[in-house]
């Protein structure tokens, strides 16, 4: 008897996706009695609550990315696969990796999500969103790409278009983004062109709710738009845009409807779930919600199937307070450490209560010195919440090096008011459409009241 619990093959842990909430699981693994395969289509993971700095050039992808291989090389017992699985064999209990087939025992699914356009797809072409390495360096391009454009333009109205920024969005990658670009017209570029001035670049924020950074509380919302002010940008809530074609942006305001041409729109407005939940959907007849995500039970498995758990932005985990927890990295990692216990303590047939997520704030940067901190019954704002954002975010990056590396050009960074990073690669803008007299600017940074060139 002992002979043959001595021969039988280990428990079979396999992890779909190597975000916050698949890494973290398998690390939380690293001396369990298990053998583990991440299996991840690219080979690094990326800290993406900085991706918005690689957007505006602040850092390079690779200070934010950490090849897989490379962190979980102490975890003897794990196996890290490139590729991507197209299928999902619940009988069989397989994933289906291209033509190979790899067995499980528990299948942990966390491929996390991407940006949505609320049924809008084709706005993707004039609105890129910010959720991959590509859409960061595609984002940089349009933005440095626009200075340089209006530098070689002779026309004021083209110029304008140019210079007018417009993120969709007001939650914390909107409001990141507005700060950091209203940083780079403002300061680290006002030296840096001859023909134009750079201060006269206009950045829109557009928010459909009634203020911005709806997660949090009313009072930061108001600290947060009142310092998006003072940077100059242009906060627009209660706006609604009904198309983006043609880099000009069709907003509605109450009754009134509303163009803006702009040359570079960011889109930071809403994601939806990863395919991989429609593929859960078809093989366990698991039910998604509207944005794709996948319903799971309390201990973060899905309905039927005990060993199979979804976590991270692709779950819909509404267990606690009736509704989803948010998609941000804290979820994913808490859920990923958790699913890694639970599998621990299964196999020497002990019972975990349901997984409970523990909130420990919110936090949004605005701009140098600035940002807004809720941590519950203490909030943070200026300076001192700046430099909590700064500790945390630092101490999240997985990698000493990359520690280290965002450590040092922060504070070159700060120092200079100079970003290094800012490469324009990739392919050309399309040619720049005729822009006519209807189209709207606005006749200064902090006006609201919009005018006509």
């Amino acid at each position: 008897m002992e002979n043959s619990c001595l021969d039988q093959p280990p428990h079979q842990v396999v992890i779909v996706g190597g975000g916050f909430g698949g890494l973290y699981a398998a690390k939380a693994l690293a001396k369990a009695p298990v053998n583990v395969t991440l299996i991840d289509k690219r080979n690094f993971h990326l800290f993406q609550p900085l991706l918005y700095q690689v957007a505006t050039g602040n850092l390079s992808p690779a200070d934010i990315s950490s090849p897989l291989r490379s962190v979980l090389s102490k975890n003897k017992n794990t196996q890290v696969l490139l590729g991507s699985v197209n299928n999902i064999d619940p009988q069989g209990q397989k994933v289906i990796l291209g033509d190979e087939a790899i067995p499980y025992d528990t299948l942990i699914v966390a491929t996390g999500a991407k940006h949505s356009y609320f049924g809008k797809d084709e706005w993707e072409e004039f609105a890129p969103g910010l959720k991959t390495v590509e859409d960061a360096i595609e984002m940089r391009r349009r933005i440095f790409t626009a200075f340089e454009a209006a530098e070689k333009e002779t026309d004021p109205v083209k110029r304008r278009a140019w210079l007018t920024f417009v993120i969709v969005g007001g939650g914390p990658t909107g409001v990141e983004l507005a700060g950091a670009i209203a940083e780079l017209a403002y300061q680290t570029l006002k030296e840096d062109f001859r023909k134009i001035d750079t201060s006269e670049a206009r950045i829109l924020l557009l928010e459909g709710m009634d203020r911005i950074l709806p997660p949090f509380s009313p009072d930061l919302s108001q600290t947060a738009e009142k310092s998006l002010k003072e940077l100059g940008v242009i906060v627009q809530t209660k706006t609604l845009v009904t198309n983006i074609e043609n880099d000009i942006v069709t907003i509605k305001q109450g009754d009134g409807v509303r163009e803006i041409a702009s040359k570079t729109i960011l889109w930071a407005a809403g994601v939806k779930a990863s395919p991989m939940g429609k593929v859960l959907a078809e093989s366990t007849n698991v039910e998604l919600d509207r944005a794709g995500r996948v319903i799971v039970e309390s201990d973060l498995s899905i309905k039927g199937y005990s060993n199979i758990f979804v976590i991270g932005d692709l779950a819909n985990f509404s267990h606690q307070d009736g509704k989803p927890l948010p998609g941000v990295a804290p979820v994913a990692k808490q859920e990923g450490e958790y699913v890694a216990t639970l599998i621990e303590q299964k196999l020497k047939g002990n019972i975990l209560p349901a997984f409970n997520y523990i909130s420990r704030g919110s936090l949004a940067i605005i701009g140098r010195n600035l940002a807004v901190v809720d941590l519950g019954l203490i909030k943070l704002r200026g300076f001192f919440a700046w430099l909590f954002w700064l500790l945390v975010h630092i101490y999240f990056l997985i990698e000493f090096k990359n520690k280290l590396i965002v450590i040092i050009q922060w504070a070159w960074n700060y120092a200079t008011h100079n970003r290094g990073a800012r490469l324009i690669t990739g392919e050309e803008l399309p040619t720049p459409t005729k822009l006519d007299d209807s189209h709207t600017y606005y006749d200064s940074p902090n006006s609201r009241q919009p005018v006509k060139v």
